[in-house]
């Protein structure tokens, strides 16, 4: 399903689609990119965003980026394109003074850039866009009706935007712009990391990703994230398996390498001491406990 909305000047769009295989690249708009049922991998500048059932990704106007899909499974898509200049709009009705917008309730608004990264579901955006998504998936389309869930979207997205701009003030510099920057740049090295588990990543890559010398990498995703990259990537591949071992009948063995782990005896070892049981004893726990 492809919707397409025209209001004030501005085309919005909503894709919501199923498939097992998409390519596509170019530039987009203001987008939330959501999916269930499996993981589209984007690539956008340096860096790469994995999005599946647990998380939704934010690209500003005008990005360039590519999307993969590749899935034993049919996935379902849910993304919303968001007319230009919609956020501002939003923005400016949200922090303007009432007067200012009585005055003059089309004044052009300085420009959103929201931080691109992948965000956990939570409680502000993510239950609005799962009930559009169902709403719609139920044959409602009108257009009044869909102009005001995309604004109510917005004004979320917004809220969602001013707590990682609070996050990004925990980060030490003496500048705002440079503390932003510098989570942006340290989510974009998080994010390449979750979407390239299976691959082995040093710091220098990493740096590379986030344009910052390695131990500069080191010491400010420390202080954002409050672990390393090498414990942060040793958990999201611990995560990975676990998962694996439940949905899948793969050997541990296939699993193991899958996730990026150079041996079965180290991944063994460190999978119980995280777990305190075998890989092949947790499969077998979920198991029964489906039963």
């Amino acid at each position: 399903m492809f919707l397409s909305l025209e209001a004030g000047g501005r085309s919005s769009h909503i894709l919501h689609e199923s498939g097992r295989r998409h390519f596509w690249q170019g530039a987009g708009a203001l987008s939330i990119k959501s999916f269930t049922g499996g993981r589209a991998l984007y690539d956008v500048g340096g860096g790469r965003f994995a999005v599946d059932d647990r998380s939704y990704l934010v690209l500003n106007e005008g990005q360039t980026y590519s999307i993969t899909v590749d899935s034993r499974s049919p996935m379902e898509s849910f993304c919303i394109f968001f007319g230009s200049g919609l956020a501002e709009e939003v923005e400016r009705s949200l922090i303007a003074q009432p007067g200012l917008l009585l005055d003059d309730p089309s004044d052009a608004s300085p420009a959103v850039r929201f931080f691109e990264r992948t965000y956990p579901h939570d409680e502000m955006l993510s239950p609005a866009l799962f009930r559009l998504r169902e709403t719609l998936a139920r044959g409602r389309d009108d257009s009044a009706w869909l102009e005001e869930r995309l604004h109510d979207l917005l004004e979320r997205l917004l809220r969602v935007h001013r707590g990682a701009r609070a996050e990004a003030d925990s980060l030490a510099s003496l500048r705002r712009a440079t503390r932003e920057e510098l989570y942006r740049r340290l989510h974009r090295a998080r994010d390449h990391v979750a979407a390239s588990l299976e691959g082995r990543l040093t710091l220098e890559e990493l740096g590379r990703v986030a344009c910052l010398s390695p131990n500069h990498l080191l010491r400010s995703f420390r202080q954002l994230f409050g672990q390393t990259p090498h414990q942060y990537v040793t958990e999201r591949r611990l995560e990975r398996a676990r998962e694996l071992l439940i949905r899948t009948e793969r050997p541990v063995t296939d699993i193991c390498l899958d996730v990026g782990f150079e041996s079965l005896g180290s991944f063994s070892w460190l999978f119980r001491r995280r777990t305190g049981i075998s890989p092949e004893g947790y499969r077998r726990g979920a198991a029964s406990r489906e039963r």
